[in-house]
């Protein structure tokens, strides 16, 4: 059997090969998921203030979808009133169109505590001159790249009987091939596959049994086997490209059965952490002739990432902690911490040589990755676009960062002359 499904991600990979790195952003985290950026050229240390701003944009709405770059346009996502838009801007930051995606998601009343975390989600997925975009309420919608028609629309809940997450959809849809990724997390369709083109069922998984997270999902190759990997309510899994057969699983979860982060892969191991008490684990993939063995290879209290992301720089993860706070390093075939900051909680994007850590109250750092100690270059002040923490994560693209605040977009100039 696992013979047989090699063969076919292999095939899945050739109609869909790694993504190549360009002056693009297409999707959530980059051309592979990983925050991970091939730029060149850029800035090592910025002046007092922070680097150029090159100029600021404002009426996104609400949300924390970050922005997704291709041919020349910028997508978000926001909510405005009660309606979610995707959006689209100019490399000069003026708008081009504004598409209605449903209803917007908004905290309950009993959740006083969540006034200001209402709004968008999810970024936008560029592809074949398409933007993707799921809603936090589940409306799923396909829109023309260039002119925000929308071509094709589903309700993902009432499609698969699935019951969303608490606190809204956040997935970034994934594109394979011809097809569409996502995880409604339903009795009629945990993990599906739809035609890109026209929105039609081509699978659906209906015996996972678990219920959707906060998590996007990645085609990557582990354990020698390409295989969509994406973290549940309970965990984490890999599955099957081409069919959605689930391939193996692991449990990992919190209290609040939150699992936001990307898993972080290389090698035979697949990296999972989260907050409110769930910290880490790493899972060994054994792959035999009949089947594909998870089993913990380490776990541990630290880091325990809330939803700020980390990124493995050689042997050595990158991140920040949730109840464990501060901007940490930790080696990725132990787990062992080797320092951590006293404060910093915040998302993480890597890019020639350095790291750009965004706190959750606006301070942007520099920072140059080293096992040994915090290295901090430079740091600024973000403006802040609204209420709210700053969750929306960097994205540096074309010789320019972007900070998505609340309702404004800033791209910053942080190309070296």
């Amino acid at each position: 059997m696992i013979r047989q499904l090699k063969a076919l991600a292999a095939l899945a990979l050739m109609l869909c090969p790694p993504l190549a790195w360009s002056a693009e952003w297409a999707q959530w985290h980059g051309p592979n998921r990983d925050s991970l950026s091939a730029e060149t050229g850029l800035l090592k240390t910025w002046p007092k203030g922070g680097p150029r701003l090159l100029w600021t944009t404002k009426g996104l709405g609400k949300g924390y979808s970050i922005v997704s770059i291709k041919d020349g346009t910028i997508y978000t996502s926001g909510a405005i009133g009660k309606q979610t838009y995707v959006i689209a801007l100019g490399l000069d930051g003026k708008p081009k169109w504004k598409s209605p995606n449903g209803t917007a998601w908004k905290p309950e009343p009993w959740a006083r505590f969540a006034r200001t975390h209402g709004g968008a989600r999810a970024t936008p997925t560029l592809d074949d001159g398409m933007a993707y975009h799921l809603n936090e309420l589940g409306r799923l919608a396909a829109f023309d790249a260039k002119t925000g028609t929308e071509k094709w629309a589903i309700d993902t809940p009432g499609r698969f009987e699935a019951k969303g997450p608490k606190w809204g959809y956040a997935e970034s849809v994934l594109i394979i091939g011809d097809h569409l990724i996502c995880y409604p997390g339903g009795k009629k369709g945990y993990l599906v596959a739809l035609n890109k083109k026209t929105g039609e069922l081509v699978w659906a998984n209906t015996t996972i049994g678990q219920a959707a997270s906060y998590c996007s999902p990645m085609l990557v190759e582990v354990a020698g086997l390409t295989q969509i990997i994406t973290s549940t309510a309970d965990g984490v899994l890999g599955a099957d490209p081409t069919t959605g057969t689930l391939l193996w699983s692991h449990p990992h979860t919190n209290m609040r059965k939150i699992n936001v982060i990307n898993p972080v892969c290389s090698g035979d191991r697949v990296f999972i952490s989260n907050g409110y008490g769930g910290g880490s684990v790493q899972v060994k993939l054994t792959v035999t002739p009949d089947a594909v063995r998870a089993g913990e290879a380490w776990k541990t209290k630290a880091p325990d990432n809330h939803h700020g992301g980390m990124v493995l720089i050689g042997d050595h993860l990158y991140g920040s902690g949730h109840y464990k706070k501060g901007w940490g390093c930790f080696e990725f075939k132990t787990g062992k911490e080797t320092w951590r900051t006293k404060q910093g909680k915040g998302s993480i994007l890597y890019a020639d040589g350095m790291l750009y850590c965004l706190d959750e109250r606006g301070t942007m750092t520099l920072v140059k990755p080293s096992p040994a100690a915090f290295k901090a270059v430079s740091k600024f002040k973000v403006p802040p676009g609204g209420e709210g923490l700053y969750w929306a994560h960097p994205v540096v693209c074309d010789g320019r960062l972007y900070i998505r605040h609340a309702d404004r977009l800033y791209a910053y100039d942080i190309r070296a002359r």
